[in-house]
């Protein structure tokens, strides 16, 4: 029986009524000879919107530096500026720009903890400016790479030592019984030492 018969279609339109009355199957099927069929330019245009929605998150993502268990810096909050070292280089000490400045926001940091960003403003000491930038320069190797490295290497070690918790206030106490009697008879022991360094009495 042909697709054309009105029996068949009373039958695939009751059948398929409520399916076709969605719009979005309406957009991807069509009937030929009583058969569903997809429509390939469709799916062509599905997979072109997915990858563009997978770009654009790629584009979205911000890289990381971990710094301790709970701590990552964007790459971003590390400016770096390069200039001619006045420390080993050779004979190119003179030619290539190996120094390395390297420049951390840590006033402004959304990454860092109040605590722990108040611990390393103190322990930065002159290398703190009066906006509250860490400046740490680097130029103790020939290369600039191994400058950067050690410039991100120094400002990450400064950052886990204001990571570390700090140490509890001492609790004041009272000096117990025997430690009271050892200081009487140390006392006593050193003023009779004093004694036999004197003078002997005459006769």
């Amino acid at each position: 029986m042909g697709a054309r018969d009105p029996i068949t279609a009373s039958v695939i339109n009751t059948a398929l009524g409520p399916i076709l009355a969605d719009a979005r199957y309406r957009s991807i099927i069509w009937f030929s000879c009583g058969r569903p069929r997809p429509i390939a330019s469709v799916g062509r245009r599905r997979h072109n919107r997915s990858a563009s929605a997978a770009d654009h998150q790629g584009a979205d993502i911000i890289a990381l530096i971990p710094v301790t268990a709970r701590i990552a810096l964007n790459e971003d909050e590390l400016h770096e500026t390069f200039m001619r070292s006045s420390g080993a280089g050779g004979q190119n000490i003179q030619k290539v720009e190996t120094a390395v400045q390297l420049r951390f926001d840590a006033r402004r940091s959304q990454n860092l903890p109040d605590p722990v960003r108040a611990r390393l403003e103190q322990l930065a000491g002159q290398r703190l400016t009066n906006d509250g930038v860490i400046v740490i320069t680097a130029q103790r190797h020939r290369t600039r790479e191994r400058n950067r490295v050690d410039a991100q290497e120094r400002l990450f070690a400064l950052i886990r030592e204001a990571a570390l918790p700090p140490p509890p206030k001492r609790r004041p106490t009272r000096p117990t019984r025997g430690s009271k009697e050892r200081r009487l008879e140390g006392k006593s022991q050193r003023s009779d030492t004093k004694r036999m360094r004197g003078r002997p009495d005459g006769d």
